[in-house]
């Protein structure tokens, strides 16, 4: 393979061609998403509220959802479509309702800021309030797989996740809760990011129109030309350069929040008879402040941390230390303490698990009296069918039976002795004299010491009728 032909097949990979839409389906589908009437304009509203629930209650699947059905990607990727091509009336359109879309979105959340009970700014909300160049990247590649997905003939799930990583609802509804508690610094923040979301899509929907070479509108002379690039580049400046200095700022907090970590945890974790209970760094004051539990640090100590700050890269970094004056518990002290209820603990452990095995033994001494009180009940049950062949039914069964040795004694001495039980159903009725025979020859057979060891249940069984039995017979 030579390495001409190798080229021809790589490019063909990156090839957007074999899969794009026609320039006038493309064209209907950035058309179409610019209008916010009827339909647009109420899933805009509520699209707002639910994003300003979720953000309000810190619910990052309640925003989500909020972001896949707000239509403010249609009037961004359509100016971008409309700078493109050269339309400028399609451009101008796209401005216009994106404007009217930001306006409602923002009086819609600070309504809704303004009535609700719950004021506290979770991590939701204030992740909007500082953006940076990062937000610009995730933007401009954003919009790039946004407009590569609605340039395609079949459509896929691209934009929804473009929504979703781009972030354009949560930064309005962010602004409104500035507007609504009287925050402009949290207005500022999160209307900056919603228009470095807005700028930096429509940037990348015009880069991919001139890359893809979509047809032009109006072709536009070489002083056009050049007032058109320069109004863009401006736009792109004005919107970047102040994310750059907030990405400088932003690594700089890092920085300072990491090295922080590593001094309080270097220096003062490890001083013995000292406990570390918070720290608070403070970037724009270029102060951390540090509680501590334990012995007392002197002046001389003090001053000693302080000249260890430039190691961690905290110059001119100011220590605040806010000691309890409290010295530290003596931990022979606490170990014996923990040992103490730790032996406590096992020793009412022990004890319940002593009672539980004397009830086991109590009953496996019961279940050892049954198996040795065993009666001959198979030779019994046979030794009475021969007696009675004509029986309906015979069951022979044992069991124990409890009673008191003595009069007077307490309950822990009753004796429990074996128990023959012997029913049987007769055709024909059993005098008194051979049910008592019959009850003296169980009681010898079965080797017991005591007559009234033996029950004995006599029944006779009713006859059948003669007319039921001529109606079966039929």
């Amino acid at each position: 393979m030579t390495f001409d032909s190798f080229k021809r097949r790589l490019l063909a990979r990156f090839d957007l061609r074999h899969d794009q839409a026609d320039n006038a389906e493309i064209d209907n589908t950035f058309r179409s998403g610019v209008e916010f009437r009827g339909t647009n304009l109420w899933v805009l509203i509520f699209a707002i509220f639910i994003a300003s629930i979720g953000l309000n209650v810190n619910s990052t699947a309640v925003v989500i959802g909020a972001m896949l059905i707000s239509p403010l990607m249609g009037p961004i990727m359509a100016l971008g479509y409309g700078a493109g091509i050269n339309d400028s009336g399609l451009m101008r359109s796209s401005l216009f309702n994106l404007g009217l879309a930001a306006l409602i979105s923002l009086l819609a959340s600070t309504a809704y800021f303004m009535v609700t009970p719950l004021t506290q700014a979770h991590s939701e909300l204030l992740a909007r309030t500082t953006p940076s160049i990062w937000d610009v990247l995730i933007a401009l590649f954003g919009g790039l797989a946004g407009v590569i997905g609605t340039t395609r003939r079949v459509k896929s799930n691209l934009i929804p996740g473009v929504a979703i990583a781009t972030a354009l609802m949560p930064p309005l509804c962010t602004a409104g809760y500035g507007l609504a508690i009287g925050n402009m610094e949290y207005f500022f923040g999160a209307f900056y990011l919603f228009a470095i979301n807005c700028v930096f899509i429509a940037i990348a929907t015009l880069a991919m129109v001139r890359v893809m070479r979509l047809p032009s509108l109006t072709i536009l002379q070489d002083r056009a030309l050049v007032k058109h690039r320069t109004v863009v580049g401006l736009v792109v400046l004005f919107t970047l350069v102040p994310s750059v200095f907030l990405a400088i700022n932003l690594v700089h907090r890092e920085w300072f929040d990491s090295n922080a970590a590593r001094f309080v945890q270097q220096v003062l974790s490890s001083r013995p008879n000292l406990l570390v209970v918070s720290q608070q760094p403070d970037f724009k004051a270029g102060q951390l402040r540090v509680n501590l539990v334990g012995d007392r640090l002197s002046d001389t100590d003090v001053k000693a941390l302080e000249q260890r700050l430039p190691e961690f890269g905290l110059q001119a970094v100011k220590l605040t230390l806010v000691q309890s004056g409290q010295a530290m518990p003596d931990m022979n002290l606490v170990k014996k303490d923990l040992l103490n209820e730790f032996v406590q603990n096992n020793r009412i452990d022990i004890t319940e698990r002593e009672a539980r095995i004397l009830a086991l033994q109590e009953q496996v001494q019961v279940l050892q009296k049954v198996a040795s009180s065993q009666l001959p009940l198979q030779a019994i049950y046979r030794e009475v069918q021969a007696q009675f062949p004509d029986a309906v039914q015979l069951s022979v069964s044992s069991g124990l039976r409890s009673y008191t040795a003595k009069a007077g004694t307490p309950m822990d001495s009753t004796v429990e002795r074996p128990l023959l039980l012997v029913q049987l159903k007769l055709r024909n009725e059993l005098s008194a004299d051979a049910q008592e025979r019959l009850r003296l020859g169980l009681h010898t057979r079965a080797g017991l010491t005591d007559l009234q060891d033996v029950q004995l249940e006599v029944s006779v069984v009713a006859p059948a009728r003669p007319g039921a039995a001529a109606k079966k017979k039929r």
